[in-house]
């Protein structure tokens, strides 16, 4: 019976270690399949970009050429009438009463543009005339006893008698001016009068202009003039219209500044400054562009020096320090010298060397 038991006991241990070690395989069975998981991912080795050093910047290199170099001076103008002039009144606190003409309209010499309304004036020449006939029936009897009057009396006698007779004659000529006609045949370029305004003494109300000879006008700096003479050849840029070549025909009239800016017109006393042509230079086209109207905006560009078969670099090309000019030139085998020069005339973009390269060399820019 005690065997029995044993080997029972001892039989069942063997199944105890079976089973553990079966557990255990199949332990490491799971670990050899997943242990490579569990271990910490090895580093990829890290790409480097490729560095590209940065390529230097070449300096250009250009030709000496021989060309044609000019100097010019430019300006803005318009298109002028050649003869114009403001339009006014001389008599001041009359009303509007009629505006007869617009801007743009072509009037003939001696139109009626402006009408004032004078109907108080007429009424106190009619009464004036009225006691001029008493003076003059009062002037005629004394003549009559001129003899019988002492000199100085006779004298006081005409001198009422002329100055009433004076007063009519104004205020005759005071309706008339109430009446604004055209002073020759044009064009109403402006008008600013309007029916039942209040008029002042010399402020212009319009402009007439005759615009059948026009001109080329500009206004240069006054440096600018110094170089300029009539005769010199001129470009001509029309608004709209194109370019146009010409010639310097007359310089402006000299200015004196002594007015300080005071131009009339504004109840002064004095008539309105009008835009005078003699301020302008004036240039004539070799063709005149078609249908051009007055107040066309333009510029105009003088030659003021010319020379042909000039030996030009552009202006990036000189080089200087201190007082000494010089240029760095390409010889045949690419190596480069410093060679001093001799500069001339000189544009915005080119300067013309006198003295120290040839036409065909080349010269290095900055």
């Amino acid at each position: 019976m005690f065997t029995k038991w044993w080997m029972e006991n001892l039989s069942g241990k063997k199944r105890g270690i079976k089973r553990s070690l079966g557990l255990l395989t199949l332990c490491l069975a799971i670990v050899a399949t997943t242990g490579c998981g569990l271990l910490p991912n090895e580093d990829e080795e890290e790409v480097l970009p490729v560095i590209t050093p940065p390529t230097i910047s070449k300096k250009p290199d250009y030709e000496v050429r021989s060309e044609t170099i000019e100097l010019t001076v430019s300006a803005v103008g318009k298109m002028m009438s050649q003869r114009e002039e403001p339009l006014y009144f001389t008599e001041e606190g009359l009303h509007i009463k009629e505006v007869k003409v617009k801007a743009g309209d072509k009037v003939a010499q001696g139109d009626v543009l402006i009408v004032l309304d004078v109907k108080k004036l007429q009424m106190d020449l009619r009464k004036k005339r009225l006691d001029f006939r008493q003076q003059e029936l009062t002037m005629k009897e004394t003549l009559r006893t001129k003899d019988e009057m002492s000199e100085i009396d006779f004298d006081k006698a005409s001198i009422v008698f002329e100055e009433q007779q004076q007063e009519l004659v104004d205020l005759e000529q005071k309706i008339a001016d109430g009446t604004l006609k055209a002073p020759f045949a044009g064009t109403i370029v402006s008008m600013s009068a309007q029916k039942g305004g209040t008029v002042k003494a010399y402020e212009s109300l319009g402009i007439i202009s005759d615009t059948s000879s026009l001109v080329v006008a500009a206004s240069f700096a006054k440096e600018d003039l110094e170089k300029i003479s009539v005769g010199m050849k001129a470009k001509v840029d029309i608004n709209a219209a194109g370019t146009f070549d010409g010639k310097v025909k007359v310089m402006p009239v000299a200015t004196s500044s002594s007015d300080n800016g005071n131009s009339g017109g504004n109840g002064t006393g004095t008539p309105p400054e009008k835009d005078s042509i003699d301020k302008y230079l004036i240039v004539s086209l070799d063709k005149w562009p078609k249908d051009i109207e007055r107040g066309r905006q333009l510029s105009v560009s003088i030659v003021t020096q010319r020379k042909e078969n000039a030996v030009l670099i552009p202006i990036s090309a000189l080089r200087s320090i201190g007082s000494r000019t010089y240029v760095q030139v390409i010889e045949e085998d690419g190596t480069k010298r410093e060679a001093d020069v001799e500069v001339g005339l000189q544009t915005s973009t080119d300067v013309e060397i006198l003295k120290g390269l040839s036409p065909g060399q080349k010269v290095v820019g900055r």
